[in-house]
């Protein structure tokens, strides 16, 4: 009894809640999705994507629209809820770009999301024709410089060209003043707006050839990132107290402050090289050596609360102030010093001895100058005897020759004579 007491109120209680349950399901409604998804094109890389609101839709339904893009089937995470009936995005020529959309109930209603409407945009012209490895760099606010690779599947010939738009444009420009080098697309085009501005618009690019065979591609730039500034000009050192005071122009293109400045200078080698950061376009560098010489150069660099570029501009050309020694002098220098200690060293011990026997003359031995003087004179007895019998014998040679002339010639006279007897 108690057992079965207790079973049929559990029943009832769950044949109940399924009751309820069944009847909220089945007021819960699926709303019906928009109609007439298309897109067109604003201008050379933008897409408006269009659609027509769900019919029948209860009026107590908050309506929205949820849209989501998929590039070559990777969601962007780009979710957005809007109440319009369009979504303005970048297009990407080169991939194949889906666009989906559904319509839901704002705030709690107890309607379901509509089912997803797609469509897709695919690309066009054979793939790895494409330019790649677009770079641009605005050239201190005045000129824009985009260079490009070829695809690798294009032809040699083939000849791309760039067109670009910003909001600004009633239509988008083509660039005329290209180069190719090394296999290396070139282009430069003016990209200019006051100073005053405080943001810029995003810049389009496409670039395409005329070939259909060729796939377009397209990129969207925030030009604050590629801000490059000019080299700094007209730059000054000067010598103030004990420190160099360096100053240089100011750019005619960028808003006030919006520059900041790296300087270096070392006085030697770029080993000893040192840099600071400036925010004004002059800086003094105190407690120099005198008797250095300091090289100094400048670099500009956009502030971050003006612009988001990473980029430095050019080191300006090295300047130089202050004398410095010369090594070779030193050189010189070092090897004439020691020589000069040496050549003085042998002369002054010369000198020195010279000096000592001029003032301590040496005392002559008398055994010395006694055996001098006899040994000359027996030299001399010896030396005139032998001078004697030498000529004596000379003499005696001289007359016996005669002697033998005399005798020789005698005969030779008496022939001669009995002849002319």
């Amino acid at each position: 009894m108690d057992g079965a007491g207790v079973s049929v109120p559990c029943r009832l209680l769950l044949a109940l809640c399924c009751v309820v349950a069944a009847a909220v399901a089945a007021g819960a409604k699926v709303l019906p999705p928009p109609s007439n998804l298309d897109y067109s094109f604003i201008q050379i890389c933008t897409l408006n994507w269009t659609w027509n609101p769900p019919e029948n839709v209860s009026s107590s339904c908050d309506l929205e629209y949820s849209s989501d893009i998929m590039i070559d089937q990777v969601p962007q995470e780009k979710r957005e809820w809007s109440k319009s009936r369009f979504r303005v995005t970048n297009v990407f020529l080169n991939e194949e770009m889906r666009f989906k959309v559904r319509s839901e109930c704002k705030d709690g209603n107890s309607s379901e999301p509509s089912q997803w409407v797609e469509t897709s945009l695919l690309p066009t012209g054979i793939p790895g024709t494409a330019a790649v490895d677009l770079s641009c760099v605005w050239h201190n606010l005045e000129y824009m410089v985009c260079t490009w690779c070829p695809g690798e599947n294009a032809n040699s010939n083939t000849s791309y060209t760039l067109y670009y738009w910003f909001d600004g444009l009633k239509n988008h420009q083509k660039c005329n003043n290209y180069s190719v080098d090394q296999g290396i697309f070139r282009c430069i085009f003016n990209l200019s707006f006051p100073k005053v501005t405080n943001t810029y618009p995003d810049i389009s690019i496409l670039i395409r050839d005329d070939a259909e065979e060729i796939r377009p591609v397209c990129a969207n730039k925030n030009p604050t990132t590629l801000v490059k500034p000019a080299t700094p000009r007209r730059v000054t050192l000067s010598k103030i107290n004990d420190g160099i005071y360096m100053e240089w122009s100011e750019s005619d293109t960028f808003p006030e402050k919006c520059l900041g400045y790296e300087v270096e200078y070392h006085t030697g080698g770029l080993d000893t090289a040192q840099r600071i950061e400036v925010e004004d376009n002059y800086v003094t560098v105190p407690s120099i050596d005198p008797n250095s010489k300091y090289a100094f150069k400048v670099r500009a660099k956009p502030k971050p609360e003006c612009y988001s570029s990473k980029l430095y501009s050019d080191w300006s050309e090295e300047k130089s102030i202050g004398e410095k020694a010369d090594s070779t002098f030193y050189f010189v220098l070092t090897l004439a010093v020691p020589a000069i200690v040496a050549v003085s060293t042998i002369i002054l011990l010369v000198y020195l001895k010279r000096l000592k026997i001029l003032i301590f003359p040496p005392i002559p031995d008398p055994r010395e100058i006694l055996k001098r003087m006899f040994g000359e004179q027996n030299e001399d007895s010896q030396s005139c005897a032998k001078d004697d019998s030498v000529n004596a014998n000379n003499r005696l040679i001289k007359e016996e020759e005669i002697h033998t002339l005399i005798v020789t010639e005698t005969p030779e006279c008496t022939i001669s004579e009995k002849e002319n007897q």
